[in-house]
């Protein structure tokens, strides 16, 4: 029977996975919630055939698990990262989830690690932590963008833009200046061609320039309000399920 373990240190999540797991007739050995634990329960243990590993944990990089603990086991990684540490895996031979985890990714993650088992321990952890604590060094972020105005096409820096969001299937810049641009570009491609250091996708609806950020409000459900100058186009509410990895974009 294959050895699974999850670490993981939002306790819901990891107990959400476990469940996920057990579906597809997974027993999971055992949860783990920090750096610290899981270190200290690799030397105590035989080693797992697999384990799913959050990237951001409590007390630091899960990386740094494997700066004390030599290990052969597959890893699958659980992640809220963007677009730029996900071609990293790809290139490491690497599976990944992007939270929240869907059940058929789930599967089909655990039909690649049967499939390559040999492979899929091989990482190189230096290359990986090195692009996750430098984000922005491998790609040439966007510095402006175009919008059409009537019969004028205007220029806008991105130093310039608020916020982009989204209304009736249409993409808009939102300007310090408070005013609104439209663009022939969807949130999910800004997200790609934008400085993660600087902005963040909060909701389906909004992406956000963190120099834009005037209040930060406890909101209904463990959410948070965000306060910008100037919008009032609709309530800026960080989505549950992204508030943690709000709070560490905030604080990288």
């Amino acid at each position: 029977m294959t050895k699974v373990i999850i670490i993981e240190d939002e306790k819901p999540a990891a107990r959400r996975l476990q469940r996920m797991l057990s579906n597809n007739d997974i027993d999971v050995q055992t949860m783990l919630h920090s750096v610290a634990e899981a270190v200290d329960w690799f030397n105590n243990n035989p080693h797992p055939d697999l384990m799913f590993l959050d990237i951001q944990l409590s007390d630091g990089l899960s990386f740094e698990i494997f700066d004390h603990v030599k290990t052969e086991s597959a890893i699958i990684f659980t992640t809220a990262y963007d677009e730029y540490a996900l071609k990293a895996f790809k290139l490491n031979s690497i599976d990944y989830l992007l939270k929240p985890i869907d059940e058929d990714e789930l599967e089909e993650a655990i039909r690649k690690f049967e499939n390559t088992r040999q492979q899929a321990g091989k990482i190189n952890l230096e290359d990986l932590k090195s692009l996750l604590r430098e984000p922005g060094k491998e790609k040439n972020y966007k510095t402006r963008f175009t919008a059409q105005v009537g019969q004028h096409l205007k220029l806008v820096e991105v130093s310039d833009i608020a916020c982009f969001f989204s209304e009736n299937k249409a993409t808009y810049i939102h300007c310090f200046s408070g005013r609104n641009y439209p663009i022939d570009i969807p949130l999910e491609q800004l997200e790609n061609e934008l400085n993660p250091e600087k902005f963040y996708r909060i909701n389906r609806k909004c992406v956000l320039n963190i120099n834009a950020i005037k209040d930060i409000v406890s909101y209904t459900n463990s959410r948070l309000e965000i306060k910008l100058e100037n919008f009032n186009e609709f309530q800026l509410i960080v989505s549950r399920e992204r508030v943690k990895d709000f709070k560490t974009w905030l604080n990288q």
